[in-house]
């Protein structure tokens, strides 16, 4: 049997990319991203990508796939993600998917088929988007499928729209269309857990990181590019803010405390989305252990013997059921 893909998820600020270069180094790995916002072009700063000197040589993979104006679409991400694991495998390395987007980890790992849809509704939905505004159709999810309306945020109106439509022609929730938790690959999810107030306060460091990197000059050029047209890149945490402070609406105090404030909110919905997951297992991510440690002795448990030949057993084997051990963080929140 194949060594697991290894998977790296929690909240924003966590310091999921730190632990992926370290675990890649140890295992021979390459990154696999797993973060919607780092597939757009030029999205650079306020989706905290690494740069090359910052990637240390470690192969990374989908970054910088799609245009700013291109509507994002899991299903093709996940085509995608296979097609790049199978690959890291086929090379005898080590696929680590590193991300907070839930969705778009499961599609990734999981046996994920997506439900078709109907031009009609959709297109009534997008009218009422329009009309309405998306915070009173998220309201309207959460009445309907409070899960569903966890994950997704409150601004991002095309999947808002999405989870909708899904829910009028299935008949059932949302998060119903989920298959069971059971992986494609045999896999261990590691999860960072990091304190209520320790993450308030990364998070708020972050984003004064990213101002002072640019952001600000960043979204301006984006802007030129298109991203005003993008319905999703547009919604990111960070560029909706500063599109705003360029529209005039607000200062970039106010846009800078905003994406805080926001950012805040989507680390809790991240949270939420991961802790249903049973497979995932948890290390506390607060300062001053060596979480590198913790996670590769976590990993080392769940490889197959070494002297068996390799099994029949089913390919959707999860390796990640034991119960969580106990770990304090690296120290850097990247």
């Amino acid at each position: 049997m194949a060594d697991p893909v290894v998977a790296v998820l929690g909240p924003t600020a966590a310091g999921k990319s730190d632990l992926a270069l370290r675990l890649a180094g140890e295992l021979g790995g390459e990154i696999v991203n797993a973060d919607s916002m780092q597939l757009y072009r030029g999205m650079d700063i306020g989706t905290a990508k690494l740069t090359v000197a910052q990637r240390h040589g470690v192969p990374h993979h989908l970054l910088d796939v799609w245009d700013v104006r291109y509507p994002a679409n899991v299903a093709e991400y996940q085509q995608l993600a296979r097609e790049t694991i199978a690959g890291v495998t086929a090379r005898g390395r080590v696929p680590i998917l590193v991300g907070g987007s839930g969705l778009y980890l499961r599609a990734a790992l999981d046996d994920l088929n997506f439900p078709g849809t109907d031009p009609a509704v959709r297109e009534r939905l997008e009218a009422e988007l329009a009309a309405r505004g998306p915070a009173e159709l998220h309201a309207r999810l959460a009445a309907l499928d409070p899960g569903a309306a966890a994950g997704i945020l409150p601004s991002n109106g095309r999947r808002i729209v999405r989870a909708l439509e899904v829910i009028e022609l299935s008949g059932q929730p949302f998060t119903a269309t989920l298959p069971r938790y059971e992986s494609l690959y045999p896999s261990v999810q590691i999860g960072l857990r990091v304190s209520r107030a320790e993450l308030d306060r990364r998070i708020a460091v972050r984003v004064a990181q990213m101002w002072r990197a640019g952001l600000v000059g960043e979204v301006r050029g984006l802007e030129q590019a298109g991203l005003r047209e993008g319905r999703t890149a547009s919604q990111a945490l960070g560029y909706a803010q500063v599109l705003r402070a360029l529209a005039g609406e607000w200062d970039e105090d106010e846009a800078r405390e905003q994406t805080v404030k926001a950012t805040r909110r989507f680390a809790r919905r991240q949270e939420a989305w991961f802790r249903r997951d049973p497979r995932v297992v948890w290390l506390d991510a607060g300062p001053g252990a060596d979480l590198p440690a913790q996670a590769l002795a976590t990993i080392e448990r769940c490889r197959p013997p070494r002297s068996h030949s390799p099994s029949a057993s089913s390919p959707s084997t999860n390796l990640a059921s034991a119960s969580s051990p106990r770990a304090t963080a690296p120290r850097t929140t990247s």
